[in-house]
């Protein structure tokens, strides 16, 4: 007869709940603009009642976001937010077809969806452990990797940009940079995609997420504290930063039951043999 081994500790990660402060930070940010993420969130200007339907989207988002943070609503605001993420996502796609050798759109596509991922995994993660989606959260963890294969190819088609945004004052210079992190997010995407050094590379790559809401974000609100790019980025790269964490405490997760289960079956084999 078969066991499962299910970690319940996995509820208490912190990915989660940096997943659910990112949602609170667009919400506010949201409320305070009066408008959705530039740049990101892409509502075309001549969509009727646009003011309007961005404050519903931001207490939505501060909603959900807060939701997380509950054990008995947290599923709820994890599905709440994979659907609106959803949303922004396929908002991308008549853009895409339009202009499919741009890769700027394809990019946000990707950056939507890795939201998405996220908020699938933790509601998957929250699930019943005999459902059908508690079977499944590893897979769709690694999905995740296509789009920090994404992540890979706008920081090298756009290199000069992504150079820009790296602190003139870090050695050894900016486009050393902008490459290198574009090398590490292919490495992550190959490991999280493989399974090989999945947890590793998760972890490494929520650090260097972080890092750049450390030292390339934050500094903005700083240098450009009335720009609503600014606001928008920070809340982004938050809310990315809680999507590779969630992803990396999945991957975590999944390596101890795998290395619990392959105890269990050589502590029952060699019972059998005695």
């Amino acid at each position: 007869m078969a066991t499962r081994f299910v970690d319940r500790g996995a509820s208490s990660n912190l990915g989660k709940y940096v997943y659910g402060a990112g949602a609170i930070a667009l919400g506010v940010i949201g409320l305070v603009w009066t408008d959705f993420a530039t740049n990101w969130q892409r509502v075309q200007g001549n969509v009727p009642h646009r003011g309007a339907l961005a404050c519903i989207t931001a207490v939505y988002e501060l909603a959900a976001g807060v939701a997380i943070f509950w054990r008995r609503t947290a599923q709820a605001g994890a599905l709440m937010l994979a659907i609106l993420y959803s949303i922004f996502a396929l908002l991308w796609v008549p853009q895409i077809l339009g202009s499919p050798q741009v890769y700027d759109v394809w990019g946000n596509f990707f950056e939507e969806s890795a939201l998405v991922i996220a908020g699938v995994v933790v509601y998957a993660s929250l699930a019943p452990p005999d459902s059908v989606w508690a079977d499944r959260k590893a897979q769709i963890s690694r999905l995740f990797g296509i789009c920090v294969i994404s992540f890979a190819l706008a920081h090298l088609f756009y290199i000069s940009e992504t150079a820009s945004f790296v602190p003139k004052w870090i050695p050894p210079g900016q486009l050393f940079w902008a490459i290198a992190t574009a090398i590490f997010f292919l490495l992550a995407a190959i490991a999280i995609l493989s399974g090989f050094l999945a947890d590793l590379a998760s972890r490494l790559l929520t650090a260097m997420i972080v890092g750049f809401e450390v030292l390339v974000w934050a500094p903005r609100l700083f240098t450009f504290p009335h720009e609503h790019f600014s606001w928008a980025g920070n809340g982004i790269c938050l809310a990315l930063a809680g999507a590779a964490w969630v992803v990396a405490d999945s991957m975590s997760e999944s390596g101890k039951q795998i290395s619990t289960s392959r105890n269990v079956i050589s502590t029952t084999e060699n019972y059998q043999e005695h």
